[in-house]
């Protein structure tokens, strides 16, 4: 009787301390589709900031862009200022590191 107890006082802590951490350690992920109205790449070329216009507020939001695949399309001219894009981001310490960054045409 009393590892039985015991056994369920433990699942329950563990089940607590599960959902404790796992709402606080992860960034909050977003989805937008709008247009670009800047790109500036970094010297070293590792990696780059967008503003997109997002197309249903009209609100400018500031993207980090590092991924290789995303950075080569802006280094060959295939994303450009103007180009409507669908990008998924994680909102994360104020900042939006993007996840995903395609044009909605498709590229």
């Amino acid at each position: 009787m009393n590892k039985l107890f015991s056994v369920v006082i433990l699942l329950a802590v563990m089940a607590v301390s599960n959902l404790v951490l796992a709402g606080s350690a992860s960034a909050e992920e977003m989805k937008m589709v709008g247009e670009i109205s800047k790109i500036t790449l970094a010297g070293d070329g590792t990696s780059a900031t967008a503003i997109l216009k997002d197309t249903k507020t009209g609100e400018s939001v500031t993207i980090e862009v590092t991924d290789e695949m995303t950075l080569d399309k802006f280094k060959d001219k295939r994303i450009v200022e103007g180009d409507e894009i669908r990008c998924k981001f994680d909102k994360d310490d104020g900042k939006n590191k993007s996840k995903r960054f395609v044009k909605t045409a498709g590229c």
